[in-house]
């Protein structure tokens, strides 16, 4: 496995102290945007499908989205199986992200067995699964599995932070901002959790859930 696992507020601590040794620039902005988050969250189904909700939402949208899904009982993965595709839509999915929900909950993916495989692998097997992209299978290995060393290079926040901290004119490509963060290996999971709250910090607006 290429990541350490972070549990909590230890393995951030310890992050911090590295990307902050190898980039000056992450002083200033821990600086301005105080502790951060743990952001762990539970291992299976929920998340996934918490997190495909989240694609290219707001936080704010995302947020009312998945309270209505839990209100109606939509979270649970027994209930996406027999659930109708308007039903998710009443709940405010489109169409082509009620269809991925429903495949997430059609999917024989195990779990369990994502948390024993590297980084590369996790991202490989739930990109197979329809409506998964990289970004999704990232977010998922970040959060739910804990992995140090990964960076969502293609999340817009992250990469508008980036242009702000670093004072570049135009935002980095996901390529660029893969290759500058080669450097915070193996913490660049904790690089992007500081690069998200100083986005809030600097625009006042969320940029994860």
């Amino acid at each position: 496995m290429n990541s350490k696992i972070i549990k909590g507020r230890a393995e951030i601590e310890e992050g911090l102290l590295h990307i902050c040794s190898v980039e000056p620039k992450f002083f200033s902005a821990a600086e301005v945007s105080g502790p951060l988050p743990t952001r762990l969250r539970d291992e299976g189904f929920t998340t996934l499908l918490d997190i495909i909700v989240s694609q290219q939402l707001s936080v704010a949208s995302a947020n009312a989205i998945w309270a209505r899904l839990k209100d109606a009982g939509l979270t649970r993965r027994s209930a996406l199986c027999s659930a109708d595709i308007n039903d998710l839509r009443a709940c405010g999915l489109s169409r082509q992200k009620a269809q991925y929900a429903t495949a997430l909950a059609q999917s024989n993916l195990d779990y369990s067995e994502l948390a024993g495989v590297d980084d590369d692998e996790v991202v490989e097997q739930l990109t197979r699964i329809r409506g998964i992209g990289v970004w999704t299978a990232e977010i998922y290995a970040m959060f739910a599995l804990g992995r140090s060393d990964v960076i969502a290079a293609g999340d817009l926040a992250l990469r508008e932070s980036a242009r702000m901290l670093f004072g570049y004119q135009e935002r980095p490509t996901v390529k660029e901002l893969r290759k500058m963060s080669e450097p915070w290996s193996p913490w660049r999971a904790v690089a992007s959790r500081l690069l998200w709250a100083y986005y809030r910090a600097a625009s006042n607006r969320e940029g994860i859930r």
